[in-house]
């Protein structure tokens, strides 16, 4: 499975059991928060927020908690100042790894980042020498049990940019600020996306077929994605499916 979308969406349909549902609940209002302090508290008008919003409406975070973090962000009720640092690596078979985080001390965040990392058989890479090789887009999964030519039609109608094969499931991609109209014209016509988000793309993978290999950069991956201040994980691999099913972590 090219690039880290099966892991990423294996991550979202593992999560809406996991106990660890708070920490997810944490991680959302963080991003909730931020995106209300980089562009304004209307959803209408800050694309970001509103993705942000439905993200966390999605995973059943409450109302009157998502509304108290864009307060916190846009300065009307006070609250912990949190900022976004991106951290570079590779992952062992040298597979690219991004790092997004939210972090209220950078230094904290940088070290577990790094240990992690060095734990995991990767290492830190400088910025910029890893990020060219992803792009930012709107990404919807939707069950298989969804026709492919009438999700296609609709997508293409809707000014998605592609749909693909992602394994368990359909995979639409869109422009980042079209993650939104996208999603909701999909609705409309009948189409419930499993997950929306706007993620990291890598724009060329790394073939990882041993097995050995292939599970060291999964529980890498699983790793970072555990840390408090983690919030988008992102790799350039390729993995065959059969591995991902005897993966368990």
């Amino acid at each position: 499975m090219s690039g880290h979308s099966k892991w990423a969406t294996t991550k979202h349909k593992k999560g809406a059991k996991d106990a660890a549902r708070a920490k997810s609940f944490a991680k959302l209002i963080r991003q909730v928060e931020v995106a209300a302090r980089e562009g304004g508290g209307d959803v209408n008008t800050n694309a970001s927020l509103r993705t942000m919003y439905a993200k966390a409406r999605a995973a059943s975070v409450p109302l009157d908690t998502i509304e108290r973090a864009i307060k916190r962000g846009t300065g009307e009720l006070e609250g912990v100042r949190y900022e976004t640092v991106t951290y570079e690596g590779y992952a062992p078979a040298g597979v690219a790894v991004i790092v997004e985080t939210l972090t209220d001390n950078r230094n904290r965040t940088g070290a577990d980042v790094r240990t992690v990392f060095s734990k995991g058989g990767g290492s830190m890479a400088e910025p910029g020498s890893v990020s060219w090789q992803f792009e930012r887009r709107g990404i919807m999964t939707f069950a298989r049990s969804i026709d492919e030519e009438q999700l296609l039609e609709a997508a293409m109608e809707a000014g998605a940019d592609d749909l693909s094969d992602d394994g368990d499931s359909w995979k639409v991609t869109c422009a980042p600020s079209d993650l939104h109209s996208v999603q909701e014209a999909l609705e409309k016509a009948g189409m419930t996306a499993e997950s929306a988000d706007l993620s990291l793309e890598p724009t060329q993978v790394i073939a990882v077929n041993n097995e050995a290999d292939a599970k060291k950069v999964l529980r890498l991956l699983d790793a970072l994605d555990e840390l408090d201040d983690a919030h988008g994980v992102h790799a350039n691999y390729d993995i065959p499916d059969e591995i991902f099913a005897s993966y368990e972590g």
